[in-house]
């Protein structure tokens, strides 16, 4: 009989959990979602901010249901197999491994963008190669670096927020700013849809739990946590910009955060914030990886992916070929693409994967009662998919057309 595959370490408790949600959430998308968002919605900016938490209470909640019952690497991958069918479980985790593969590269791209504008691919693609061979060292490194990164980054916002509300300056917005007059209906789920993207980090838990000592406790602990504390920085922050630049203000700002100091009378902040967009985007990235490998293995577990990148190594007990493979294609995507495009084809991915979380956790149990919030979060999470610019919503649904004509095809080869 051939030796049993080594399986994942488990080594992670609440605190490293919710520690690797928060590089994923309070990373890059604050430091440059704000804007676009601001640009979409107008002076309902909050309005966005606000259904895109709760949507993403919605999604958190399912998938921690989901994750204590179902402790395994992949994440909605193994949900929808589970609860729905191999079909529905499939299309999740291509959504997700396309979506936050082209995700990975954005945030690469932002690394190169704040540290070095007229080299920004080549350094995205040197991010890339670092963070790959941190994850092949073993989670807990990954872990311990994003603990750094996450302190760093809410330094850095902390500061921004201390420093706009404390100016004064309110001519430019004020409290006028963030109130909701004429903020069209259509305007304000685009917001959502492109603030959705900060938020969705979260998911990171739930893929790697199998790597989470006592998963039924530690998870369902770990989400509501780290959701929560993203979501008070992101409102502070959001409260914070608009005072001093106005809802208008903030939708031209190409680097809204540094603007932001700039016009609050600080301009010697602006290259810590440069720094602490670099830093951030790097903790988005490292935490994109990992979970997009753990997806690949599991995918790979079931044959849906090559055979081959369900390998474990044994010695660091992490899935090595599925993080080699996925670094190389984030690298040629870092090194190619434009960084608005692969936000928003990711945008559309994530938001299937997790209306695919909340129809599987909605047939968890037949109350009424249970069912509310993954029904909201379903509806929610198609609505802002469809909310998003035409061409990210054409490319992705192209995209999952695609994946499902491999399955089909899979399938038939597999019964002949």
């Amino acid at each position: 009989m051939a030796p049993a595959a080594p399986e994942l370490r488990r080594t992670l408790g609440v605190g490293d959990a919710v520690v690797v949600g928060l590089g994923s959430m309070v990373g890059a998308g604050i430091f440059a979602a704000l804007g676009p968002a601001a640009r979409a919605s107008g002076s309902g900016l909050l309005l966005g901010l606000a259904l895109a938490a709760v949507v993403a209470y919605c999604n958190a909640t399912s998938s921690a249901r989901l994750a204590a019952l179902y402790p395994a690497s992949g994440g909605t991958y193994v949900y929808g197999r589970e609860r729905l069918g191999e079909f529905w479980g499939y299309l999740a985790g291509w959504s997700f491994v396309v979506g936050k593969t082209a995700s990975c590269a954005a945030m690469a791209l932002t690394v190169g963008t704040y540290v070095w504008p007229e080299q920004a691919h080549a350094v995205a693609v040197a991010a890339v190669v670092a963070l790959t061979a941190v994850n092949y060292g073993g989670v807990r490194k990954s872990a311990r670096l994003t603990r750094v990164i996450v302190v760093v980054v809410l330094a850095v916002l902390v500061s921004v927020v201390a420093v706009c509300l404390a100016s004064g300056r309110s001519g430019a917005g004020g409290w006028e700013a963030w109130t909701p007059k004429g903020a069209g209906a259509g305007g304000v789920l685009e917001a959502a849809g492109l603030l959705f993207f900060a938020f969705a980090g979260y998911a990171r838990i739930a893929t790697l739990g199998e790597e989470v000592r006592d998963p039924a406790r530690t998870i369902p602990r770990a989400i509501p946590l780290a959701l929560g504390t993203a979501l008070v920085v992101y409102v502070c922050v959001a409260v914070a910009v608009l005072s001093v630049l106005g809802a208008g203000g903030l939708g031209r700002a190409a680097a809204p955060l540094a603007d932001a100091v700039r016009a609050a009378g600080a301009p010697e902040l602006v290259p810590v914030v440069r720094v602490g967009a670099a830093v951030a985007a790097l903790g988005s990235l490292l935490a994109l990886v990992l979970g997009v490998s753990r997806t690949v293995l599991a995918m790979a577990r079931d044959r849906h992916l090559p055979g081959a990148l369900a390998a474990v190594h044994p010695r660091f007990r992490v899935p090595h070929r599925a993080e080699l493979v996925v670094g190389a294609v984030v690298a040629v995507l870092a090194g190619t693409v434009d960084v608005r495009g692969a936000i928003g084809f990711s945008s559309f991915g994530v938001l299937v994967y997790y209306a695919v979380a909340n129809a599987s956790a909605w047939t968890l149990s037949p109350s009424a009662a249970a069912r509310a919030v993954p029904a909201a979060g379903l509806v929610g999470c198609v609505v802002m998919a469809v909310s998003l610019p035409v061409v990210p919503v054409a490319a992705g649904a192209g995209v999952l057309a695609v994946g499902a004509g491999v399955y089909g095809v899979r399938r038939w080869a597999a019964s002949r």
